[in-house]
């Protein structure tokens, strides 16, 4: 029943990632649940916003403590689409969320056991319950066919640009050439 349940919020939580794609932010996504209701949502919005705080799990808390009004988030659970980094899992914490889903893992800056356990520190006054692998899949191919378009589109940009350069430098020097004749 868990592993369901878990899977049915994970998926909302791919929705909201695949709001941040259509807009051109790294596909995360992520929901928080009190009780068997989805409480608040959040995608990545940091190029829009222009705001380096604006990840989905940190957007998602600040709406789900309004909702629940207090920073204590004790009786929910935080599901997102890719390990959360040092910022979010500190945010976490912090909340007292006592349990994390998470999709995939994140090998270059995540914090629930691939680069560190922030989630878990002993030291702390607060330890997250994880849980890891749930849809990792699909969660996974939605950021590498992200990133597989991103390139894709930067190729063509910079390709686009060196043609547009080269016609500058040929019209230049044809213009050059054609007043010293």
């Amino acid at each position: 029943m868990k592993g369901t349940t878990d899977e049915r919020y994970m998926k909302e939580a791919l929705k909201q990632a695949r709001k941040a794609a259509d807009i051109m932010e790294t596909p995360i996504g992520c929901v928080i649940v009190c009780g068997d209701k989805i409480i608040a949502r959040g995608y990545n919005k940091r190029n829009l916003k222009k705001n380096t705080l604006a990840h989905a799990e940190i957007i998602a808390i600040h709406k789900a403590s309004r909702v629940v009004g207090d920073w204590r988030l004790e009786d929910c659970t935080l599901y997102v689409t890719l390990e959360p980094c040092p910022m979010c899992a500190g945010a976490i914490v912090q909340a007292r969320i006592p349990r994390v889903v998470i999709g995939a893992m994140n090998s270059k800056a995540g914090c629930a056991g691939s680069v560190m356990n922030l989630l878990q520190t002993p030291g702390f006054n607060h330890q997250v319950q994880v849980e890891t692998g749930v849809l990792a899949d699909e969660c996974s191919e939605m950021l590498s066919g992200f990133f597989k378009e991103l390139r894709r589109i930067k190729k063509e940009r910079k390709a686009a640009l060196t043609e547009a350069k080269k016609k500058a430098i040929l019209d230049t020097t044809t213009k050059n050439f054609a007043e010293h004749v």
